[in-house]
């Protein structure tokens, strides 16, 4: 079975969600702080009616700090009846990967926490990171992000 996913880049390394789990891509935008929050929560902006939180994916893994450039993307999710962005280093494309030739993950990652990812996938002579975007926030952090974007509404 074929599953689509997006591709993004986090540090020259490239990463897949299911395209299913995002709702738009959108260029950086500038964000309000929220004081009080997860160092990765990089503030909130107004997307399409709603407040959204602004998360740092890098930071989130515990990679390093991303640098703002004019490639730089969010991606628009749902988690948990939130819509979230997360901030990557760009955004490449989409693709079609065979589910058959997407493998467990290996111990540890380049640094990436095995628990936010899904699988591995070799693709055109790259190695896809697949992740899984309900594992990025646990619940106390689903909370502040849910009290963040009502904070203005």
């Amino acid at each position: 079975m074929q599953i689509m996913y997006i591709i993004f880049k986090l540090n020259n390394q490239f990463f897949g969600v299911e395209v299913n789990q995002v709702i738009s891509i959108e260029r950086l935008q500038p964000l309000t702080e929220v004081p009080g929050t997860a160092h990765f929560i990089k503030g909130i902006m107004p997307l399409r009616g709603e407040i959204t939180p602004i998360l740092d994916l890098k930071e989130r893994l515990s990679m390093k700090k991303t640098t703002t450039t004019d490639e730089n993307r969010i991606l628009i999710i749902n988690l948990e009846d939130i819509q979230i962005g997360l901030i990557v280093d760009e955004a490449t494309g989409v693709i079609d990967i065979d589910s058959t030739s997407i493998e467990p993950p290996f111990e540890m990652i380049s640094g990436v926490d095995n628990r936010y990812i899904k699988g591995i996938a070799k693709v055109d002579k790259k190695l896809l990171i697949l992740l899984d975007l309900t594992k990025v926030t646990d619940q106390n952090e689903n909370i502040q992000l849910h009290e963040s974007s009502q904070s203005i509404n």
